[in-house]
């Protein structure tokens, strides 16, 4: 198989885990009790589900904050502003749009010695962004959550010199879906804004 072959393969691989991982976004932390639809179904651990489902059964609410990713522009205020430390917002990677590039400008400063991933040469200060190889001269990235803190420094390589894979995404499994987010508030684009509970989550596609 050619280099062309190899990278529609993968691209056509990466389109139907999206679709898995799109859910997974929702779905993580469910117990086995839980219904794929967000219906609770008397689960033991509905009181303190973070789910965006189980909240809005408990408070009422019917819409969740979210980042809107055609309107983000990567100001770096996510990090700071969130109620939480670190913050809710999380760098999320859309697999099916990435060029599974060598050279990565996510993971990469622009200015740099050479190609290789050592923290002098990293754009993320957290060290939270890994990539593996796929198969010469491809690699795919991922992304520590658990040590991103959503300042968007990787998303703004990826948008100036890349194709947008990278972007920012609010964790409802981590935020705490507060009455006027003080992210919303400082944003300078206002990408931030409700949406409806039962799609908590505007991932990024070739059209958006």
């Amino acid at each position: 198989m050619n280099d062309s072959g190899r990278r529609k393969f993968l691209r056509w691989m990466m389109l139907a885990l999206l679709g898995a991982g799109a859910d997974g976004l929702c779905l993580q932390k469910k117990s086995a009790a839980c219904d794929r639809n967000g219906l609770c179904n008397g689960c033991a651990e509905f009181a303190n589900c973070p789910l965006p489902a189980a909240r809005t059964a408990r408070t009422g609410r019917s819409y969740v904050w979210q980042i809107d990713p055609a309107r983000c522009v990567q100001c770096g205020l996510c990090a700071t502003q969130c109620v939480l430390t670190p913050s809710a917002v999380k760098c999320v990677h859309a697999y099916a749009l990435c060029g599974y590039c060598r050279l990565c400008f996510g993971l990469l400063r622009d200015k740099r010695t050479g190609n290789v991933s050592a923290a002098e040469n990293s754009r993320c200060p957290y060290d939270a962004i890994r990539r593996r190889p796929v198969e010469d001269p491809y690699y795919e990235i991922t992304i520590d959550e658990e040590a991103c803190t959503g300042c968007a420094k990787c998303t703004l390589g990826c948008n100036q010199f890349g194709n947008g894979s990278l972007f920012l995404q609010i964790r409802h499994d981590r935020c705490v879906d507060c009455n006027q987010c003080a992210i919303a508030t400082a944003c300078p684009t206002q990408a931030i804004q409700r949406v409806p509970a039962a799609h908590p989550y505007l991932l990024k596609t070739a059209g958006r």
